[in-house]
């Protein structure tokens, strides 16, 4: 059975920064896409940054310049580097790995910026 597995949330200062991990257990095979996503209170959970096709990269408007998406496709695994963190970066952030015939997603980390 297919487990990615989140590390790294916790809770930091305006203008600090977290490293957020995401590793695939289990056999995956030809994975198409990875990404990390989120989900405020009240909010629809949104893509923040994610490989698309061709091995391009993908961020959402308000995260350009302050986060770098990296990844391993051989060893299913895909971080997410935030730096000059905002409160309004308040969420639970997913990972996600697709491809043919699945969909999986982390069960969630806590990233709580103060102001």
């Amino acid at each position: 059975q297919v487990q990615l597995v989140e590390s790294g949330g916790g809770l930091v200062q305006a203008g600090g920064s977290l490293r957020l991990s995401c590793a695939a257990s289990g056999r995956i095979f030809s994975i198409n896409t990875m990404g990390w996503y989120r989900q405020a209170p009240g909010k629809e959970r949104e893509l923040v940054a994610g490989f698309i096709s061709g091995g391009r990269t993908d961020y959402a408007d308000s995260v350009k310049g302050r986060f770098t998406i990296s990844g391993d496709n051989a060893k299913k695994t895909v971080d997410l580097q935030m730096n000059s963190l905002k409160p309004e970066d308040t969420a639970v952030y997913y990972c996600r790995m697709n491809g043919v015939g699945y969909n999986y997603w982390g069960q969630g980390t806590q990233v709580t910026v103060s102001s």
